[in-house]
């Protein structure tokens, strides 16, 4: 796994410098332009925390990690490790097991599967040949049908 260390983050003024962002202004807000928005000088940065919103598109986060993960389209740690505040222990995440489907959840995914299900042997029957896409899909659900559908 690994450690997240926030006060490893980089300096929000030098952090957003290094962007090719020239901040305008003095104090503790300074204004620059929105790189999501592609255009003007509407993006407002916290030089103290590195909070940032765009007045005109109206993105905005809590610090430049969240600045990195949205520009750059980053999974939290992958930002974290990328501006160095993230440490790695060398050890694997624990495995997870994933959540129960509630009740009231997999009713509406075996209606959602058993309208499929009509409609493509509707379309059988009229002619039509289902695509090897359709096919596997319709395979894939009788098999989790048979296997996870007799609890």
């Amino acid at each position: 796994m690994g450690e997240f260390l926030r006060d490893r983050l980089p300096d929000p003024v030098m952090y957003f410098v290094d962007q090719g962002l020239p901040l305008t202004s003095k104090g503790k807000w300074r204004t620059t332009r929105c790189e999501f928005r592609g255009g003007s000088d509407s993006m407002r940065i916290n030089t103290a925390s590195g909070g940032w919103i765009c007045m005109s598109c109206n993105v905005h986060g809590a610090d430049t990690l969240s600045y990195h993960m949205q520009l750059h389209g980053m999974e939290f740690i992958d930002a974290a490790r990328q501006l160095g505040a993230w440490i790695d222990d060398g050890k694997k995440p624990p495995r997870q097991n994933p959540a129960p489907l509630p009740p009231r959840a997999a009713l509406s995914v075996l209606a959602f599967e058993s309208t499929l299900a009509a409609v493509a042997a509707g379309n059988v029957a009229h002619g039509v040949i289902l695509t090897a896409v359709d096919l596997a899909l319709r395979m894939w659900a009788a098999v989790w049908l048979k296997t996870w559908g007799r609890t």
